[in-house]
């Protein structure tokens, strides 16, 4: 198998996604990098309280982490950025092996996009995670431009900003730790986050109608709305919009990339438990795809996956010390809309 340029043995994976053509798990750790009064890190916090002691009460640090633990994480690896080394801090958390969420204090592209590189190379080491980020600017022509320029599967941008409890704007940076904290609360990956209530947060900076949440969501925004108080996202969406310049909405929802990510470390985890000292037998090969269905029926019992094809196992040609696994399955997908014809009779 060409793709393989590890010398390690282990489980690797590897995946590809593509869109339908017409005829043809809740408490994840969140990663944390901002700016704060004093501490390092990583240092795992599972309370506000515990990350005060560390990282004192000032600075967004602070403020991120009241919003996290607000709306419903439990256990945070917080690391304090230092002379603005964010590239630094998102280093170390990549490094983290429970972290499944990534937000951070800064609303700048470089810092961003320094973060998307991050998640990629985490990712490709068996680490995978999304990111989630706010952009300082509310205007729906800066939202899309800045979605465009990360335009990555694992990166969520939010807005606008919010205010808090006195009215006073929360930073838009700041504000998307909100969200970052309600998707690694969800228990469930194929469970949009469409209406959950973000607490900590009491209203908006901008307001958007129809049309403008139409231009966000197909611009990889995640827009948020506020209805008698209560600030909730309006849809999940990733900023993957293009692939290779053609717009491309097979990314578009935040789910699909969620469920990738609780699947396939499922089916790796799973073999990599039970094979780590095992022949490239037949017999072990035919084990190995059973163990495969096994927790793809999970899944699909589970309502993550909508269905999976048929589990080939064999020997690499080039190396017959690799077992090759190939699978193919179906995301379940949310229920953003629901459209009503009535018939009346007079």
């Amino acid at each position: 198998m060409s793709g393989i340029i590890h010398e390690r043995p282990g489980v690797y994976s590897a995946y590809d996604a593509s869109a339908v053509i017409p005829g043809g798990s809740g408490g994840k750790v969140v990663g944390l990098a901002a700016k704060a009064e004093k501490g390092t890190g990583p240092v795992l916090v599972t309370s506000y309280a515990a990350g005060v002691g560390a990282f004192g009460q000032g600075g967004a640090m602070a403020a991120m982490l009241r919003l996290l633990f607000l709306n419903g994480v439990t256990a945070v690896r917080a690391v304090a950025v230092q002379d603005e080394d964010y590239a630094g801090a998102f280093a170390q958390l990549a490094l983290e092996e429970d972290v499944q969420v990534v937000a951070c204090d800064s609303g700048a592209l470089a810092v961003q996009q320094s973060l998307r590189e991050s998640l990629e190379n985490a990712a490709a080491a068996r680490r995978e995670r999304i990111g989630v980020v706010g952009c300082e600017e509310s205007g729906k022509e800066a939202l899309i431009a800045r979605a465009a320029a990360l335009n990555c599967e694992r990166m969520v941008l939010v807005g606008p900003g919010a205010l808090d409890s006195d009215g006073e704007p929360v930073e838009g940076p700041i504000a998307a730790a909100a969200v970052a904290g309600a998707i690694a609360a969800s228990a469930d990956p194929a469970v949009p986050i469409n209406g959950t209530p973000l607490h900590g947060l009491y209203g908006l900076e901008e307001r958007y109608d129809d049309n403008a949440i139409d231009l966000l969501v197909r611009g990889g925004v995640t827009p948020l709305e506020s209805v008698a108080g209560v600030v909730s996202p309006v849809r999940g969406i990733t900023t993957r919009t293009k692939t290779g310049g053609a717009a491309d909405s097979t990314w578009r929802e935040l789910t699909t990339i969620l469920i990738v990510d609780d699947v396939i470390p499922a089916v790796r985890a799973a073999l990599r438990s039970r094979f780590s000292r095992s022949k490239n037998t037949a017999q072990n090969r035919g084990a190995i795809r059973s163990q495969v269905i096994v927790e793809l029926e999970n899944k699909l019992a589970a309502e993550i996956i909508d269905s999976y094809g048929d589990v080939a196992v064999s020997v690499d040609p080039e190396d017959p010390t690799v077992c090759l696994v190939e699978f193919s399955f179906g995301v379940a997908h949310g229920l953003n809309q629901i459209y009503l014809t009535a018939h009346i009779t007079v």
